[in-house]
């Protein structure tokens, strides 16, 4: 099975967020957007430190994916600089990550 990940972006408004999770699923470029917040972000930004009020994407895929989703946060993303990571997913339920599998593209 090919490997899966966990992508995760913020920003700071939720509709946003959803609009990019749905757009994705509908792409089949991720099985599934879970949106969590709001969270409290704390960080430096162009030497400042900030503090605001976001909202968390988590989306499931496969590792080969990772491109086009990077390259559609980006376009949808209002950030200058979205956090995009990925993280692998090492172990999980053998369904689920079928399931993930067979969902995206």
């Amino acid at each position: 099975m090919e490997k899966i990940i966990q992508i995760v972006t913020t920003a700071n408004d939720r509709s946003i967020i959803e609009n990019i999770g749905r757009d994705l699923v509908e792409k089949r470029l991720i099985a599934c957007a879970q949106i969590l917040g709001p969270i409290q972000s704390i960080y430096r930004w162009k030497g400042t430190v900030e503090d605001a009020s976001e909202w968390l994407l988590l989306m499931k895929s496969k590792a080969s994916l990772y491109p086009a989703i990077e390259e559609e946060i980006q376009r949808q993303h209002p950030y200058e600089l979205p956090e995009i990571i990925a993280i692998n997913i090492d172990k999980g339920h053998t369904g689920y990550l079928g399931w993930v599998a067979s969902e995206t593209k």
